[in-house]
C-alpha cells in the first residue's frame, strides 16, 4: 500500500540476550478501552523502527511475565518502555 507508514528492521548485538521488563497496552476484549500490560523476558537484538518520526520496537522472547491469556511466546516492545533487568537508565 502506498500509504504504509515506513519500516525498517535490523539487529541490535548490545540488546541480544539481556533481561529486560516491558510495559505497554491491549483492547479489551468487547469495548473501546485499553489496559496496561506486564511483560518480562530476554530481549533477542532484533528490532524494527516504524513510522516517520520512527519509534523502534524489540523483540522479547522467553517470557517468564504476561498477562493472563496471552498465548504468544513473543512481544514487540516500544523501545521507550523497555526496562533492562538491574540495570539504571
Amino acid at each position: 500500500m502506498a500509504d504504509e507508514l515506513p519500516r525498517t528492521h535490523g539487529f541490535d548485538p548490545a540488546m541480544a540476550g539481556r533481561r529486560a521488563e516491558c510495559d505497554g497496552g491491549a483492547m479489551i476484549e468487547g469495548t473501546h478501552f485499553a489496559t496496561r500490560q506486564d511483560f518480562a523476558g530476554v530481549l533477542t537484538g532484533e528490532y524494527v523502527d516504524h513510522g516517520d518520526p520512527p519509534w523502534r520496537w524489540y523483540l522479547m522472547k522467553d517470557l517468564y511475565v504476561k498477562p493472563e491469556g496471552y498465548l504468544a511466546d513473543s512481544v514487540w516492545c516500544e523501545s521507550g518502555m523497555v526496562f533492562l533487568v538491574g540495570e539504571q537508565r
